[in-house]
């Protein structure tokens, strides 16, 4: 890892907005790239719970996040953006009104909040398990019962070899079978089943015999950890036998009210029944014995995940480089396009204002990748590229981040398609229309697919004016830029752009 610290800033923070708690660690970044942590907050925030049959997250919901966001506000506003991340979870995955919840806590947080898909997620949690275990030979099963949805994650040392989230959790679970708050044996055995058929499309990969150890994180699993661990059902982890003891202390206890173990904090009662009958499920199906528990979970991956995107070291630089190979790109034609339009952001994007550290990464990845629909066919490509680039499994990119590069893909060439950034997340809507014009003269200039060097040109822009300065007599003895050039000015303007050059 390049761990140079001239442009290190001292103290990182990342928050997890879970469907049940939302987490924040803030860390002290060392001179070595090394993180020590200074101060971690929770709350139960139960998000999930409040989204209603519509996939509307109720205002009460809202209510108890947004108080929770502004404490954790008062921590991390004065960090700079490149000192921060924010990842949504399952419940802004699906919730319908995700974008208008997610516009308000980033005017209370003062930082933009990624939505990151299950498999991303899954990602992440092994990143801070794995940073938190000591190095062994063998592979490890790390699982992460969210409020929402499930992780199953196979890895070996810092590295995940398959990542897989299921739309099952403590908080869905609990809501769809426990909701009166009564548990009976009959309803834990219907909430067990559910679990286990939601997981046995997977359980081929992830059953025992492809890993050496099991590791379990989040709060569902540390809670039946600390019960079962000070009932003395097992003194070390979680056993599938000590289960089954909780799972009979639950039954008699009749309804969560009347719920009283060591171990079992209030705010965790709700969701025990529900999140006790998914890793019932998990242990049967996968045929897990014992399962050690890991403090570390998808905060700390965040934090892992953003000191290597800090320090040089970015997940998404290799996703870049994999998709390349995997869909045959031209290389050498993805290299030219990349090194012009980098030319032209030098001087266009800081009269735009187009943010260094977020947006000028992703616009030299999607000149990497705008060739990318040519290995499904060469009419459309640019749509197949886009879709390719929506519906990917892409680590290290948050769906956000995925959207705008797909249209930027999208739009590269032929019709401005203006509407495609309307649904982008607010700082890329503008930017990514700006991002777009410089990217699509960058193809126009290389469309010869040849080493012949394209010269040093002036490029000034003032909102949506663009104007290009060539070298005398250059467009002259290129003809077919020039023709190309003159088709731009009409694409460009039916999207609100005037280009001009000389």
């Amino acid at each position: 890892m390049n761990t140079t610290t001239q442009h290190l800033p001292e103290i990182v923070a990342a928050i997890d907005l879970g469907s049940n708690s939302f987490h924040m660690i803030v860390a002290r970044l060392e001179e070595s790239g090394t993180l020590s942590v200074i101060d971690r907050l929770r709350e139960t925030v139960r998000l999930g719970g409040g989204l209603n049959k519509n996939g509307i997250i109720n205002e009460s919901a809202q209510h108890r996040a947004f108080v929770c966001l502004e404490t954790f506000a008062q921590r991390i506003r004065d960090l700079p953006q490149s000192a921060v991340r924010i990842a949504g979870t399952n419940t802004l995955r699906v919730a319908k009104n995700a974008q208008k919840f997610v516009d308000k806590a980033e005017y209370i947080l003062g930082h933009p909040i990624e939505i990151i898909e299950g498999r991303e997620e899954a990602r992440l949690i092994y990143l801070g398990v794995a940073h938190g275990l000591a190095a062994k030979e063998g592979k490890r099963l790390v699982v992460d019962i969210g409020g929402g949805s499930t992780e199953l994650i196979i890895g070996q040392g810092m590295t995940p070899l398959r990542r897989e989230s299921l739309y099952t959790g403590c908080v869905s679970a609990s809501k769809r079978f426990f909701n009166s708050g009564k548990i009976t044996r009959k309803n834990m055995k219907i909430a067990e089943m559910e679990a286990a058929l939601t997981l046995f499309p997977q359980a081929a990969d992830f059953t025992s015999g492809k890993w050496d150890e099991a590791i379990g994180c989040s709060g569902t699993i540390k809670a039946i950890a600390n019960i079962v661990n000070q009932q003395g059902w097992c003194i070390n982890g979680i056993s599938y036998d000590s289960m089954q003891q909780l799972r009979e202390a639950l039954i008699k206890a009749k309804y969560v009210d009347a719920l009283e173990l060591p171990g079992l904090s209030e705010s965790r009662k709700p969701v025990i029944a529900g999140g006790l009958s998914v890793l019932l499920a998990i242990f049967k199906v996968l045929s897990i014995e014992q399962m050690q528990v890991s403090d570390q979970s998808m905060r700390e991956g965040l934090l892992y995940d953003l000191v290597g995107r800090i320090t040089h070291n970015d997940v998404r630089d290799a996703t870049i480089e994999a998709y390349m190979s995997r869909w045959g790109v031209d290389i050498e034609q993805a290299q030219r396009v990349t090194n012009t339009v980098e030319k032209l952001c030098a001087f266009a994007c800081n009269q735009w204002s187009i943010d260094d550290n977020q947006l000028k990464p992703l616009l030299k990845w999607a000149a990497m990748l705008h060739e990318i629909g040519l290995q499904v066919s060469h009419n459309n490509y640019h749509k197949h590229g886009a879709y390719i680039l929506t519906n990917a499994d892409m680590q290290g990119f948050s769906r956000q981040e995925q959207a705008l590069l797909a249209a930027l893909v999208l739009c590269h060439r032929s019709k401005f398609r203006v509407g495609a950034f309307k649904e982008l997340m607010n700082p890329f809507v503008k930017a990514g229309k700006n991002m777009c014009v410089l990217l699509r003269i960058a193809v126009l200039l290389h469309r010869g697919r040849t080493d012949q060097s394209v010269p040093d040109i002036d490029i000034t822009v003032t909102q949506n004016n663009i104007n290009l300065r060539f070298p005398a007599g250059w467009l002259d003895e290129h003809s077919m830029t020039l023709a190309d050039l003159i088709k731009e000015i009409k694409y460009l303007d039916a999207a609100g752009y005037k280009l001009s050059f000389v």
